[in-house]
């Protein structure tokens, strides 16, 4: 059992947390009150290669594994929660889809440009009364001559108002259920997709999350990804590799926290010495991090075991769930040791308070990954 990370993984490590240090964490207060990340740092962030980590070079990705793309999600959500959820649902979702479901063509077509971040995917599952129920969509699909016309609509669509290409879950043929459900990609500009209103939200604020409607959406057969009728499969097949990332990203927002926590402890004086030489602040400070520590062990065990093609969808809930968990405690404790400073916003420990909240929700709740671990526990 070998415990140390190998020499690329590594580096990039420290590429990204480097870059994070320099061009994230000195702006992230400002995307968050403009609620936009600039389209400058989105084109950073593809020149490193990392809205293609785990996308084939031969599509025009970086190549790399699961294990690298959890250390590169986990160091830029150390520094700004919006852009590490940008760079999660952009490839583990839109991009994950098309890879794992996608023709040749289809892969060729689209994955280049998502890979060099020249355009951000979208990935629309989520309906104003069908959440973690995702069989209840709506949506339908109906088959015309030459290919489909969509109607419905989709609601909290990470990167739904900029996105440039967008996988839609739409039902084909009701009677069958989940196996009635198919998938299909298009591209921005196309009649019939329009941009509904942008979510205002208590934290992730920079991260685009809108409504996504479709209004006699024409899109050609080659447009459905996958097969006919799979897309709900699809999707789960989708999500579990997400959860991955979701747990990366709410240890590197844990972390960020717990940074500015203890620095701060080391600095502020009360009782004529820093509060840091306090027994409950020490306290919170082991508690916390040993629990994202414990954190990012079980999310490198569900990165290792996808790798290696073996079953790994109770280890990635179980690595979301606990993440997701153990960052929101981490972030209530930051806040706490910045007393009534964390409590304003002339602290970043609010922001990650307020980020670290939708990794409990995101791509399952905490309930959601509940079931599911103890589905894969009873069956055996």
């Amino acid at each position: 059992m070998d415990f140390e990370l190998r020499e690329e993984h590594l580096a990039l490590e420290q590429m990204v947390r480097e870059f994070t240090k320099k061009e994230v964490i000195p702006h992230a207060r400002e995307w968050d009150e403009k609620g936009e990340i600039p389209s400058e740092v989105i084109r950073k962030v593809g020149d490193l290669g990392l809205f293609g980590v785990c996308i084939p070079e031969e599509y025009g990705g970086a190549g790399m594994d699961t294990i690298s793309y959890a250390i590169a999600v986990k160091e830029i959500g150390a520094g700004d929660g919006s852009l590490g959820l940008t760079v999660a649902s952009h490839n583990s979702l839109c991009s994950g889809h098309i890879l794992h479901a996608g023709s040749e063509e289809q892969k060729k077509r689209f994955l280049p440009r998502l890979a060099s971040g020249e355009v951000l995917g979208a990935w629309c599952l989520t309906e104003p009364n069908s959440g973690s129920d995702a069989a209840s969509m709506k949506t339908r699909a109906e088959k015309v001559e030459g290919g489909w016309k969509l109607n419905g609509s989709k609601m909290f669509i990470t990167q739904g108002s900029i996105g440039g290409v967008y996988v839609i879950l739409a039902v084909t043929d009701r009677e069958k259920g989940k196996d009635g459900i198919t998938a299909f990609v298009a591209e921005k500009g196309t009649e019939g997709l329009i941009v509904g209103k942008k979510l205002k939200k208590l934290g992730m604020r920079a991260s685009d999350t809108a409504e996504v409607v479709f209004e006699d959406l024409f899109l050609p057969d080659d447009a459905v990804l996958g097969e006919e009728g799979k897309g709900f499969w699809d999707t789960l097949s989708v999500l579990n590799g997400g959860r991955i990332s979701i747990a990366a990203l709410s240890v590197g927002i844990g972390m960020g926290a717990m940074r500015e926590a203890i620095n701060y402890a080391k600095e502020r004086q009360q009782f004529g010495q820093p509060i840091a030489n306090f027994q409950a602040i020490q306290w919170m400070i082991a508690d916390a991090m040993t629990r994202l520590e414990a954190a990012w062990l079980l999310t490198l065990r569900a990165a290792f075991l996808k790798d290696a093609g073996k079953p790994f969808v109770r280890e990635a809930s179980m690595a979301k769930l606990f993440a997701s968990e153990a960052s929101m405690d981490a972030t209530i404790k930051a806040v706490q040791i910045h007393g009534g400073y964390g409590y304003t916003e002339e602290y970043s420990v609010e922001k990650f308070m307020r980020d670290a909240k939708l990794c409990e929700i995101g791509e399952g709740t905490s309930e959601i990954q509940r079931i599911v671990i103890s589905k894969q526990l009873i069956r055996g």
